[in-house]
C-alpha cells in the first residue's frame, strides 16, 4: 500500500515544475547579478519604482480596510434599508478588472468627462476638483476595485461571531462601539489581514492600470524593460525584486495570523440582526450605495454608453473574432488548469506524505505571482529549449525556423497553469476531502482500484467542484492582461489585449465593446458566488 502510494508523489512534483521552474528562473537572476543592468536600474529606475510601489501600497491597504471592513460590519449585523440587496450587490466589482474599471473612472471624472464638463458649464471653473491622474487617484481607483475581497472574508467572519462577540463584550460592560473594537475586531483580525493581504497582491500584480494612469511600477517596468528596451534581462532584475516583495508581503501576512485559529462550538441558530434606526438607518444605506455606485454603477454605466454609441461601428466581425479567441483560449487554459488540479488534489489523496503537501503547495504559488513575472519566467526557460532543439535539429529544420515554442499558445497555457493552479486546486481539493474512506473502501471491495477508482468514484463526486474550477479559471483568463499580452502569438489578439491597445493610445470609447464583453463573463462567478452565501 505504502509503495502504491509513493507512486503518486512524482505526479505532485512534477507538477510544482510548472511553477517552481519559472520562479526558479527568476530568482537566480539574483545570484548572478549583471552590473551594467543593476547599475542603470539604481541610477534611473529604482528609486521610482519604489517610493511610487510604496506609496501605492500604502494608500491601497489603508482604503480596502476603511471601505470593506465597516461594510462587511454594517452588512453581517445590522438591519438597515436595503441591506439584503446590498449583501451582494457590493462585491459586484469583483467582476471589472481593476485596468476597465481605470479608464472608466477616468472617463468619468477626468478635465473632459461629463463631471468637469457640468462643472465648468455651471460655474465656470473646475479646477478645484482633485485630479485622477495622481497616485491618490491610482489608489482610489484600485480601492474601489479590490475592497470586496476585504468584504467578503470580513463578512463572512463577523456574521460568524459578530453577535456574539457584542453580547461578550456587554457581559463585561462593554458598549456596542467598544465591544467591536476589544472584541468583534480582534477575533476577525486574520480574515480582514487575509483580504488586505489578496489585495495588496493584487496591487502588485496588477499592469493595466498603472499602464493606462501612466503611473510606473515593477510591473509596467518589466514589460517597458523587455518591449521597449528589449532588455531580458533588466526584465529578470526587476521580476527578481517584485518575487522578493510578493514573498515578503506573505511571510508578513502569516507573521501577523500566527498560530491563530477560532472555531465556533456547536451548531447555535443564527442571532437575528440588530435593527438599526433614526438616522442611522439611512446613513448606512447611503454609504454602501454610494460605494456601489463609484465602484460598479457609475463605470459599468460609461462603459455601456460608450458601447452604445459606437455599437454600430464597432460590433463587427473582427469583434466576435477577438471574443472567440478569447473564450477559445480561456475554455483551453481552464480545462488544462482543472486536469492538472485533479492530478495534484489525487496524489495528495493517495500520498498524504509532507513531502506531497510541501510539493503542492509550491504548486499553487503562482497565484501570488504577478502575470509579468510569470511571463518572462516562463519565456526564459522556453527559449532555451529552443535554441537547444535548433541546434540539434536546425538543418533538418530548414535557414527560416527560428523559434519552435516560443510565440505559441503552449507557453501561455503553461503561464496560465502557473498562475490560476491553485484556483482550481482549491476548489477540487476541498471537495476531495469530502469524499470519506468509507466510500473509497466499498469502491474498492467491488473491485475498483487505481484509476478506476478515480472515473467511478471521485469523477462523479467531483463534478460540481471541477465546474466551479472551470468556471473561476475561465474567468480570470477572460479578464488577465499581462501573460497575454507578453506571450501571445503574433497579431494574436484577444479582447483584454484589445483593451490595452486602446487604452494606450487614449481611445476609451473604442475600448468599451470589448471591456463589457469582459464584464459580463466576469459577473457569472460573481452571481453564483453570492448565491452560495448569507441568503437573509
Amino acid at each position: 500500500m505504502l509503495s502504491s502510494a509513493r507512486r503518486w508523489r512524482p505526479v505532485a512534483a512534477l507538477v510544482s515544475l510548472v511553477t517552481v521552474i519559472p520562479l526558479s528562473v527568476i530568482l537566480a537572476a539574483l545570484a548572478v547579478p549583471d552590473g551594467a543592468v543593476w547599475a542603470h536600474l539604481q541610477n534611473h529606475l529604482l528609486p521610482e519604482l519604489l517610493r511610487n510601489t510604496f506609496w501605492l501600497v500604502l494608500g491601497v491597504g489603508s482604503g480596502v480596510l476603511l471601505v470593506g471592513m465597516p461594510l462587511a460590519w454594517l452588512t453581517a449585523l445590522y438591519e438597515f434599508p436595503g441591506r439584503r440587496f446590498f449583501n451582494w450587490a457590493l462585491m459586484l466589482p469583483l467582476a471589472m478588472p481593476a485596468y476597465v474599471m481605470a479608464f472608466s473612472q477616468l472617463g468619468l471624472f477626468d478635465f473632459t468627462g461629463p463631471l468637469q464638463s457640468w462643472l465648468r458649464a455651471a460655474t465656470g471653473d473646475s479646477s478645484w476638483v482633485p485630479s485622477l491622474r495622481s497616485t491618490g487617484g491610482v489608489a482610489l481607483v484600485m480601492t474601489l476595485a479590490f475592497y470586496p475581497y476585504v468584504y467578503l472574508l470580513a463578512r463572512n467572519a463577523f456574521a460568524s461571531m459578530g453577535r456574539r462577540a457584542l453580547e461578550v463584550g456587554q457581559s463585561f460592560g462593554l458598549s456596542r462601539v467598544k465591544g467591536f473594537w476589544h472584541v468583534a475586531l480582534p477575533m476577525a483580525r486574520p480574515w480582514i489581514i487575509g483580504g488586505v493581504t489578496l489585495a495588496l497582491m493584487e496591487t502588485l500584480a496588477d499592469f493595466g492600470t498603472v499602464a493606462i494612469f501612466n503611473y510606473d511600477t515593477f510591473t509596467s517596468a518589466i514589460y517597458k524593460a523587455w518591449f521597449s528596451l528589449f532588455s531580458l534581462p533588466a526584465a529578470k532584475q526587476l521580476a527578481s525584486l517584485l518575487v522578493l516583495m510578493v514573498f515578503v508581503l506573505v511571510w508578513l501576512e502569516q507573521r501577523a495570523r500566527g498560530r491563530r485559529a477560532y472555531t465556533q462550538t456547536g451548531r447555535a441558530a443564527p442571532l437575528p440582526r440588530l435593527r438599526l434606526t433614526g438616522w442611522q438607518r439611512w446613513a448606512a444605506t447611503l454609504w454602501a450605495g454610494l460605494v456601489l455606485l463609484l465602484a460598479f454603477v457609475l463605470p459599468f454605466g460609461q462603459l455601456l454608453w460608450w458601447a452604445w454609441q459606437l455599437a454600430a461601428e464597432e460590433f463587427n466581425a473582427d469583434l466576435l473574432g477577438y471574443a472567440l479567441r478569447s473564450v477559445a483560449l480561456s475554455l483551453m487554459a481552464a480545462v488544462a488548469v482543472a486536469v492538472v488540479a485533479l492530478a495534484l488534489a489525487y496524489a495528495q489523496r493517495r500520498d498524504p506524505h509532507p513531502a506531497t503537501r510541501l510539493l503542492a503547495k509550491l504548486a499553487t504559488l503562482g497565484y501570488a505571482v504577478p502575470g509579468t513575472v510569470l511571463a518572462v519566467g516562463v519565456f526564459v526557460p522556453v527559449a532555451w529549449l529552443d535554441n537547444l532543439l535548433l541546434g540539434w535539429f536546425g538543418g533538418a529544420l530548414g535557414p527560416d525556423v527560428t523559434a519552435i515554442f516560443k510565440g505559441t499558445l503552449l507557453v501561455m497555457l503553461l503561464a496560465y497553469v502557473a498562475r490560476f493552479l491553485a484556483v482550481g486546486h482549491s476548489a477540487i481539493d476541498s471537495a476531495m476531502g469530502r469524499i470519506t474512506r468509507s466510500q473509497e473502501e466499498a469502491a474498492r471491495n467491488l473491485g475498483y482500484a487505481g484509476w478506476g477508482l478515480l472515473r467511478h468514484v471521485h469523477l462523479p463526486l467531483l463534478k460540481g467542484s471541477l465546474f466551479t474550477a472551470v468556471l473561476m479559471v475561465f474567468v480570470d483568463v477572460m479578464k488577465e492582461m499581462p501573460i497575454t499580452l507578453m506571450t501571445r502569438p503574433f497579431d494574436w489578439d484577444t479582447l483584454a489585449v484589445r483593451v490595452f491597445s486602446f487604452t494606450t493610445e487614449g481611445q476609451w470609447e473604442h475600448a468599451a465593446l470589448p471591456a463589457v464583453a469582459i464584464v459580463l463573463a466576469g459577473l457569472v462567478p460573481v452571481i453564483l458566488l453570492s448565491r452560495q452565501k448569507d441568503h437573509a
